[in-house]
């Protein structure tokens, strides 16, 4: 129950008559500044509440004095953004990719573009950065092209994809070497594979695959394991590898291959975007002329 209101005796403040176990409550009026400060936010709410759309209802909402709408200052500052690109648009459609570095603005704007359809629509499957994904994602930054390293070789890729069925996809096809080879000759070919990029293999089954690889696999991947861009054969005298570098790896490799697919751009994205991203991905690092 509140006992009488008193006069604290240290402070001088009224209590507010409520006291439990002989701590009594004082009657501390908010400070005004704060009052006033809270008493300006409920004006500016009235004045937001008349002058834009505020107040929901089961048809829409109230429109506001001043008819303002964000979706339409949205569009507006998005016009004037197109607006602004517009030139650079223009000269990359009409550019030759081979034109497009000639002219520093033109370049960047191919870059910082080309960066974001990049991370839209490649980084998933080939890294950020074109850093590539363990499982037959390649990485984009090193010098190792499989179809092809320059501007038209990357532009080609992009605009017509890998084994996706399409009429002009770049395409190439491992036969299941489990149906064609004995084991045993599976594994000797695995390690002479091994043996043309230096990696640890057995060199008496490498003698042995020397001759079943000349027979078998240089038509697609060389006589030294060069790689035939042509075909779409990679390269084997490296030590770069989609599936794995292992010997267990490789052999599984021969024996029953992978082949990853990619989408054709052309469909997807319009021809100056795919420009930027040919000029992009060739900037990562291992561009060829």
């Amino acid at each position: 129950m509140p006992t009488k209101i008193e006069k604290d005796a240290i402070s001088g403040q009224e209590t507010t008559g409520h006291e439990w176990d002989g701590i009594k409550e004082l009657n501390t009026p908010l400070p005004k500044w704060w009052l006033y400060t809270f008493y300006a936010t409920i004006a500016f709410s009235l004045v937001y509440v008349v002058l834009y759309p505020a107040i929901p209802s089961f048809s829409g909402h109230t429109p506001g004095v001043l008819g303002y709408n964000s979706r339409v200052a949205v569009e507006e500052r998005l016009a004037e953004a197109r607006a602004r690109q517009a030139e650079f648009w223009d000269a990359i459609a009409a550019a030759e990719l081979s034109e497009i570095a000639a002219e520093p603005a033109r370049l960047n704007f191919a870059l910082t573009g080309g960066a974001a359809a990049f991370a839209d629509n490649c980084a998933p499957c080939h890294g950020q950065g074109g850093a590539g994904r363990p499982g037959g994602f390649p990485v984009l930054a090193d010098d190792a092209w499989i179809w092809g390293g320059a501007l038209d070789d990357i532009h080609t890729t992009l605009l017509h994809g890998i084994r996706n069925g399409g009429d002009e996809a770049r395409d190439s096809e491992m036969p299941a070497y489990a149906d064609i080879l004995e084991p045993a000759q599976i594994e000797a070919v695995a390690d002479y594979v091994l043996s043309l990029s230096g990696a640890e293999h057995d060199g008496a089954g490498a003698t042995a695959g020397q001759e079943i690889y000349a027979d078998n696999c240089a038509a697609c991947h060389g006589e030294a394991g060069e790689g035939l861009r042509e075909l779409g054969g990679p390269r084997l005298n490296d030590q770069i590898w989609l599936y794995g570098g292992s010997r267990d790896e490789v052999i599984r490799q021969i024996r029953q291959p992978r082949m990853g697919v990619m989408p054709g751009w052309q469909d997807r994205l319009d021809a100056s975007t795919i420009k930027m991203l040919t000029v992009y991905v060739h900037s990562l690092g291992g561009g060829e002329e």
